[in-house]
């Protein structure tokens, strides 16, 4: 039976990584960037947000509203008939879901420098599964540092609109 597992993760886990690297954007540094503005790069896998997630991340933040932790009067009283990720959980999933879509090589120093234009289209029902979607806006050299604005759209499954579009900010310095 391991023989049988072993050989079942080969056959499904190599070609799955050989996609992985096939599909996911490479930057090694300024110039690539740049050679991406106004490229969609990608989507990420679809994340499933599920409540253990949002318990925890009301943990972290201390917001402990209802109709993100309580799953029996969420089903009564929420319009959204369950619980629903906090907006900003969502959003803290950025840096993950983008790392999904590109690896940015070669740097010394990444920072999450904001968002711009920010506005949320529906809320994110629990066991929902969402993706990144991911487009270069522009990418400019600051003396040393890259600041690359990029346009994120993150879509649920099965829904028309998006929970949130905006755009991400971060800034690379490159070795």
């Amino acid at each position: 039976m391991q023989e049988a597992f072993y050989l079942f993760t080969e056959i499904i886990l190599v070609p799955l990584n050989y996609l992985i690297r096939k599909y996911m954007q490479i930057i090694n540094n300024y110039e690539e960037y740049k050679s991406l503005e106004g490229v969609m790069v990608g989507s990420s896998p679809w994340h499933t947000i599920d409540q253990q997630q949002i318990d925890r991340f009301a943990d972290a933040t201390l917001d402990h509203q209802w109709i993100h932790v309580d799953s029996e009067r969420a089903s009564i009283e929420s319009p959204y008939g369950s619980t629903i990720a906090h907006g900003y959980l969502t959003l803290a999933l950025i840096p993950y879901l983008w790392k999904q879509i590109a690896s940015v090589q070669n740097v010394n120093l990444e920072i999450n420098y904001g968002i711009e234009d920010l506005r949320f289209g529906m809320p994110v029902k629990v066991n929902s599964e969402v993706s990144l979607q991911a487009t270069i806006r522009s990418v400019n050299d600051l003396r040393g540092m890259v600041k690359v604005v990029v346009g994120a759209r993150l879509v649920v499954r099965d829904e028309s609109k998006p929970a949130y579009t905006g755009n991400v900010v971060f800034l690379y310095q490159f070795k």
